[in-house]
C-alpha cells in the first residue's frame, strides 16, 4: 500500500482496474445457497408415528440396585448422627418462642400437609377483592372519647325474693332457650369466609321403590364428586306412610377448595338457568350465619354434570336438593353480606 501511495497517480488507476479487490463498505448481506435448495425441510407429523408400545420392556434384571453398605463404605466422611439433625418442636409456645415450628407446607413440619393442589377461582377471588370489600363495607367509624355502648343483657338473673333462688344459674332469654351467638365487629381477624356446603335430598318413595335412593345418591355423587350417606327417617308419620328407622334420603358435605368450586358452579352455572328466579329470600338463615336454599327436581338438571349426561337418569325419579351454606360468621347479617359479594343476590326484606 506504501508503494501503491508514492506511485504517480496514472499508475495508481491503472493497477486499480486490474486489481480484483475493491474496498467496499462492512455490511451483512445474505447470500442464497445451493444447498437450502436441493434439501427440503424436515416433515413434522401431527401425530407421533412411534408407539409407546414399541418401547423395550424393562425387567429386573436391567435395573441396577446399588448396595447401600457399599454405597456408606465409599463414603470419605459419615453423614452426621441422627440427634445432630434438625427436629421441629413437639409444640407450639406462642409467638414470642424463640423456637418456632416450620409452616405446614414445609415437609420437615410434624403438621406437614401436601398441596394446594388446586386455587379455586372463587377463592382467591375473595382473598385479593372481597376480604377487603367486606372490612370496607362493615367499618363504623367511632370518634375518639366516645363512650361504649352498655352490653345488652342475655341471662336473666334471679329476683333472689326465696332463699331457693340464691346463688342459682342465671335464665335464658325469654320466648327461647337458645342462647346466640353475639354479632362482632368485622375485622382482619374474623372476615366471615364459607366454611362448609351441606346437601341432602329427601325420596320418601324410596320405601316402596328403593331405585329412587340409587337415583337421588348417583345424581348427588354426580354434582359434588363426594360419596353420599344414606339417611334414615328419625320419627314416624302415619299420614305420610313413614316408620322410623327406613332409608329415605341421602345426604353429604363439601369443605375447603371442594366448597368454594361448588358454591362458584352454582353461581355462575346453575342459578342464571332458572327461569324467573328472584333469588334466596331476605328472611332465610338459622341466626347462626348459617343460609339455606332449595332446588326443585326440575332444577337439578341444570347443573353441567347432569345436563351433559341427563337421559342417564330417569326424570321421573329425581328429588329435589336441599343446600346449606355454613359460614364462619356469627350472625345471619354478616352472612347475607358475605353470599351477596360473591354473587348470591336476595329479594324481599332482609330480615
Amino acid at each position: 500500500m506504501t508503494a501503491l501511495r508514492e506511485m504517480s497517480r496514472a499508475g495508481r488507476q491503472f493497477l486499480g482496474g486490474i486489481s480484483h479487490w475493491k474496498h467496499c463498505p462492512a455490511s451483512f448481506q445474505r447470500r442464497a445457497s445451493t444447498e437450502a435448495t436441493t434439501t427440503s425441510a424436515p416433515v413434522i407429523p401431527d401425530i407421533e408415528e412411534d408407539s409407546g408400545l414399541r418401547s423395550p420392556i424393562v425387567t429386573k434384571e436391567d435395573i441396577k440396585i446399588t448396595d447401600p453398605r457399599k454405597r456408606a463404605s465409599r463414603r470419605n466422611h459419615e453423614l452426621p448422627h441422627e440427634r445432630y439433625r434438625y427436629h421441629p418442636p413437639k409444640f407450639y409456645r406462642g409467638p414470642l418462642h424463640p423456637v418456632q415450628p416450620p409452616p405446614s407446607s414445609d415437609p420437615v413440619a410434624r403438621n406437614f400437609s401436601p398441596g394446594p393442589f388446586n386455587l379455586p377461582r372463587l377463592k382467591q377471588t375473595f382473598q385479593s377483592t372481597v376480604a377487603s370489600d367486606l372490612m370496607t363495607l362493615a367499618y363504623q367509624h367511632t370518634p375518639p372519647g366516645t363512650p361504649d355502648k352498655p352490653e345488652r343483657i342475655r341471662l336473666r338473673e334471679w329476683d333472689e325474693s326465696s332463699p331457693y333462688m340464691k346463688n342459682r344459674p342465671k335464665r335464658g332469654p325469654r320466648g327461647s332457650d337458645v342462647l346466640y351467638p353475639l354479632e362482632k365487629d368485622i375485622t382482619w381477624r374474623n372476615i366471615p369466609e364459607i366454611k362448609a356446603v351441606h346437601l341432602a335430598m329427601y325420596t320418601p318413595k324410596a320405601k316402596k321403590n328403593p331405585d329412587h335412593l340409587i337415583v337421588g345418591r348417583s345424581v348427588l355423587q354426580t354434582i359434588t364428586g363426594v360419596r353420599p350417606t344414606i339417611t334414615t327417617t328419625k320419627t314416624s308419620v302415619a299420614q305420610w306412610g313413614i316408620v322410623k328407622g327406613d332409608r329415605t334420603g341421602v345426604k353429604c358435605t363439601l369443605r375447603g377448595n371442594q366448597a368454594y368450586e361448588f358454591v362458584d358452579k352454582i353461581i355462575h352455572l346453575v342459578f342464571p338457568k332458572i327461569k324467573d328466579w328472584k333469588g334466596l329470600s331476605g328472611t332465610t338463615g338459622d341466626s347462626t350465619g348459617n343460609i339455606s336454599w332449595g332446588f326443585e327436581p326440575q332444577d337439578m338438571q341444570y347443573f353441567p354434570e347432569v345436563e351433559a349426561n341427563y337421559s342417564l337418569y330417569p326424570s321421573k325419579m329425581i328429588s329435589g336438593c336441599r343446600i346449606t351454606l355454613e359460614t364462619t360468621a356469627k350472625s345471619d347479617r354478616h352472612a347475607r353480606l358475605l353470599c351477596m359479594s360473591l354473587g348470591i343476590p336476595f329479594h324481599g326484606k332482609l330480615v
